[in-house]
């Protein structure tokens, strides 16, 4: 009698597309960096400013850190990846909210300014994103060029 393993317990093949999907959402922040801090500025002045940078910060390592959850246990089995997402989602929303209380009584915070910033650049970056993500299983990730997606698509001469 064989057995066959349950797909939830083999491993993912092949590269992590979540790394460089959020590598290019951390570029894409850190593009965005002085128009979000600059807002923060016009918003509350130098508080509004630092509020931003921190937010950001917070938003880019939300990134970094579920993309290398997806991409190490991917490694390991589809099941316990299945698990990091979910709980390291809300592990990711704690670590957000632990963040925020412990500097909301500091002097240099805007209560105000960090939220928003947190809200709409959390959106922003996503919905930004999806406009360079390929919903294709030939090419899982990024979009690739247009000269790579033409040479996948000629015919191979053999």
């Amino acid at each position: 009698m064989s057995s066959t393993p349950s797909p939830l317990a083999m491993a993912a093949q092949g590269a992590a597309p979540e790394v460089s999907i959020s590598r290019d959402l951390v570029k894409r922040g850190l593009m965005i960096t002085p128009v979000v801090v600059g807002l923060g500025a016009v918003a509350s002045g130098a508080d509004g400013a630092w509020s931003s940078a921190f937010a950001l910060g917070l938003i880019l390592l939300n990134f970094s850190i579920a993309a290398w959850l997806i991409s190490f246990t991917a490694r390991i089995s589809l099941g316990l990846m299945m698990g990091a997402i979910l709980f390291g989602y809300i592990f990711r929303l704690a670590l957000i909210t632990v963040a925020v209380l412990l500097v909301k009584d500091m002097s240099w915070v805007s209560i105000p300014v960090l939220g928003v910033t947190i809200i709409v650049t959390h959106l922003g970056l996503l919905f930004w994103e999806m406009k360079y993500v390929a919903a294709s299983l030939a090419f899982p990730g990024l979009k690739p060029d247009v000269a790579e997606w033409r040479a996948s698509r000629a015919p191979e001469n053999h």
